[in-house]
Formats: C-alpha cells, structure tokens, sequence
C-alpha cells in the first residue's frame, strides 16, 4: 500500500528549495501557460503551504494567501498541483483539507482546470452542485479587489453570474488574459459533464473558472443540561 504524507508548512517556514521542487513540479505538470510568472515565488504573499508525498516522492502541493474584507478572512488558493503520476487519488482534496483554518470564512481559487475546482468544492463544501452562486455574485467583486495578489486583484469577471445580459455560455469566469493551453482542461470538462451538471459554464481562451465558497461553520454541541432539558 503506498504511503501518502502530508505536510502543512506556515508562510515563513517555506524555504528556497520547497519553492524550488514546487515551481519543478508546476512547470511538469500543469498545462502550459505562456508568459505566466509563477506567482507563488514571491515569498511575502504565502500563507500557508502543503506538500504530500507518495512513498517519499512529492506528488502534490498547494498554496494559499489569506486577506480580510467585509470582516471575513479570505482564504484563496494561489497554486494547486499534483503530479499526473498521481492523479485521481484524492491528493488534491486532501491537500485542500490540509490547508484550512478554523478561522477562514471563505475560500477561493481561479483554474481553468475542472478537477481543481472539483477538489476545492469537496474540500471546502461538500459537492460543486451545492455551491452558492449567490455568494459568488455578492462577494466577488468586493474579495478580489481587496487581493494582495495581482493576478487576482487585476482578473476581469465574467459570465452570466456577474452580467445577466452575457450569454455567450460563460457563466463564472474570470477574464486572466493568460494564454493557458487548454487542451487537457477542455478534455476534463467534456469527461465531467458526461456525469454531471457542471454549474460553471463554458472555458474561453484567455479565461479561467473562479470559485468563491463560504466556509462551512460547524455547529456547537449542546450543554449536557440543555440537552436534558431539550431546549437549545
């Protein structure tokens, strides 16, 4: 059975040659970006960081930078890889699983890969079908202006979700102007929709599907007393 290990790392714990595997791993295993930066280098924008090992070999890892705005903490994902050796395994769920705090009130990501969104709404919700569109449309906006990370902050929204009058099939999307080659992502999509309704509309060149989700909050237990005397 292989060994699967995962490690949560704080921003200022991540080190040169963590960042050095990751941007390796980035550079193999995701489709191609043009003219992209890998924007997880800049050291001051990391919040936290998780890696997981299969049989001592890195097989995924994730990063995430958080901000407040409209007094919730803002947990946004700014890389999410796992090796294509690796894949459909549960990795990057259970990296996402790893990577969130009690104190987070929503979580967030940008890919224009479906699996990553899969991951995440798995992670942080429960399905990608009970995500709350309505959450998106009101905080959107408000969440990326206020984003330390440029790449977030500068993203254009698009789709029906943000603009009723689009109706070209793009439903919640960001215009990143990134030449993403789309190839695998599109072969994803085709592959999901043949067992399910996909909620976030179409994948254009030069475009990315945004996700936007409220944290689950967990209920507290009841006292012992109130739960003698049934009230709450």
């Amino acid at each position: 059975m292989d060994e699967k290990v995962f490690k949560r790392f704080d921003g200022d714990r991540v080190t040169d040659d963590m960042l050095e595997e990751a941007s390796k791993l980035f550079s193999e295993n995701y489709p191609r970006i043009m003219g992209r930066v890998c924007l997880f280098i800049a050291r001051f924008g990391i919040s936290s960081y998780v890696r997981v090992s299969v049989n001592g070999r890195l097989a995924g890892n994730a990063f995430a930078c958080r901000w407040a705005v409209d007094g919730m903490t803002i947990c946004w994902v700014t890389q999410l890889v796992v090796h294509r050796d690796y894949r459909e395994r549960g990795l990057a769920s259970g990296l996402l699983n790893k990577i969130k705090l009690d104190g987070d009130d929503a979580y967030g990501l940008i890919s224009s890969h479906p699996a990553a969104c899969l991951a995440a709404s798995k992670a942080f919700r429960s399905s990608i079908n009970t995500v709350s569109l309505d959450f998106m449309k009101d905080h959107a906006e408000s969440i990326m202006k206020a984003s330390p990370e440029g790449y977030v902050r500068d993203a254009k929204l698009r789709g029906k979700l943000f603009d009723p009058k689009d109706d070209n099939g793009l439903v919640s999307s960001v215009d990143t102007e990134f030449d993403v080659d789309h190839e695998e992502p599109l072969e994803a999509l085709a592959w999901v929709r043949e067992s399910m309704e996909w909620p976030l509309g179409e994948l254009f060149d030069g475009h990315e599907f945004i996700l936007i989700l409220q944290a689950r909050r967990r209920s507290r237990p009841r006292s012992s007393s109130a739960r003698r005397s049934g009230t709450t």
